[in-house]
This record gives C-alpha cells, sequence and structure tokens, in this order.
C-alpha cells in the first residue's frame, strides 16, 4: 500500500495551532499590542512577532514587568480576559486557515493527528471552528491551560503522545515556533519546523524545515519511509 493512500499506523502526527494550522499571529499580535499599553506595560505588534512567538500569555507578561513595571492586584486577570475576549471576536471574524493548509490536511487524512498548543482549549476550538479544520483532528486537543505545562517544556507533547497512544519516536511534531521546536525536539520527537521567516529564522538542527503547508506530505512521507526502513533492519529485530 502507498504513502500517499493508505493508512500509516507508524507515524502520528502533532500539530501546533496558531501560527501552524491557522493565521493568528498578527491578530494576536495586534491585540496585545493594543491591550498591553492600556495597562502601561509598552509592547507593539512588531514586538511579539519578533520576540515572543508561541510564548505562553503570562510568560510574556512577567518578562514586561521585569522591564517596566508590575501589575497591579487583580490586573492581571482583567488584562488577560480583555485580551482573551478581544482576540476571541476577531477570531471570528477575520481568522483564516494557513495557506494550502486545508488541502493539505485532506492528503493526510489517513493518519492519526492532534493539535498540541499552549493556548487554551477555548482559544483552540475557536480556532478550528472558524476555520473549519476541526474535523480534521476528531476533537483529539491537548491544551498546555488543561495539561499545566507549556513549550518549550517537551513535556507538553510527551502527555499527548502518550494519550495518542504512541511512543514520542513515533510521532512527528509540526510547529511554525522556536519555542515548539524545541520542545518536540527535546520530547525526542520528529520535528517538522514550518519556517515562515526563512531569512530571519534558522531551523534548529535535527528538525526539517519547510516554508510552505503544502510541503508536509512529501516531508511526512519521507519520514514514514525511514521509520518503516529502520523497523525492518536486522539491529531493530
Amino acid at each position: 500500500m502507498s504513502p500517499a493512500n493508505g493508512p500509516h499506523p507508524a507515524l502520528c502526527l502533532l500539530f501546533d495551532c496558531d501560527g501552524t494550522l491557522v493565521d493568528s499571529e498578527i491578530l494576536l499580535a495586534e491585540v496585545m499590542g493594543a491591550i498591553l499599553p492600556e495597562f502601561s506595560l509598552p509592547f507593539s505588534a512588531q514586538q511579539y512577532m519578533e520576540e515572543f512567538r508561541g510564548v505562553r500569555f503570562h510568560t510574556i507578561v512577567q518578562t514586561l514587568e521585569s522591564r517596566f513595571q508590575a501589575l497591579g492586584e487583580g490586573e492581571f486577570a482583567k488584562l488577560e480576559a480583555g485580551m482573551r475576549a478581544r482576540m476571541e471576536a476577531r477570531m471570528r471574524a477575520e481568522l483564516v486557515a494557513i495557506p494550502s493548509m486545508p488541502a493539505t490536511l485532506d492528503q493526510l487524512s489517513h493518519y492519526p493527528k492532534a493539535v498540541v498548543s499552549n493556548g487554551p482549549e477555548r482559544k483552540i476550538r475557536c480556532a478550528l471552528e472558524s476555520t473549519e479544520l476541526g474535523h480534521h483532528f476528531d476533537d483529539k486537543l491537548f491544551s498546555a491551560y488543561t495539561l499545566n505545562v507549556w513549550k518549550p517544556d517537551p513535556e507538553l507533547y510527551r502527555k499527548a503522545a502518550a494519550a495518542m497512544g504512541y511512543a514520542p519516536e513515533a510521532c512527528v511534531v509540526i510547529d511554525d515556533a522556536a519555542v515548539g521546536v524545541e520542545a518536540g525536539l527535546a520530547a525526542g520527537m520528529h520535528v517538522i519546523h514550518l519556517n515562515h521567516f526563512p531569512n530571519e529564522e534558522v531551523t534548529p538542527e535535527g528538525a526539517i524545515g519547510i516554508h510552505q503547508a503544502n510541503e508536509l506530505p512529501a516531508a511526512i512521507a519521507r519520514l514514514l519511509t525511514d521509520v518503516i526502513a529502520k523497523s525492518r533492519s536486522p539491529s531493530a529485530l
């Protein structure tokens, strides 16, 4: 049975969400660039894109507090609630899938797959609903907020793999952000870096770099061939 058309029990695909499945990063950057200064934390959309893509919101705020000033009592909760509400409204009105990702997921339909994100589950669901990608994942959603562990800690991907019933070495992480690529490599998984900024970012050693979502099927097919070959080698018996 060919890798292009048959079932693929040898590999499980673990997709990041923001910036990998959906084009939400610029929306989040703009929302943060607007709301953080309202709480006396200087910030810009460009700063998010250059320094904080994929980073936990609480970590971003803590970093800004260390640079400028601490929030007052109860202010973080108000800030986060306001950010989440604005972001959800922007997502439902404007969010689109990463170019060619819907067709790519169709081509990868025989692989078991899940979404593994540093975002809250509500945000993941909003993203998948807004872009009509949810049916590809059969509600296999793993949120850092639910599991209480955030990338770049590899445990988030490890917990997702265990829940899917796959060993780390049988999983492929697809992630656009440095924190996710780092987490996948540290978890002992195959990693495909969807590098949207090849002139500015370098794919780390050990990861496979691609620039467009439509490159994914071929990259995964090559990994599958390698995994099957290794499993059949005399040393694996």
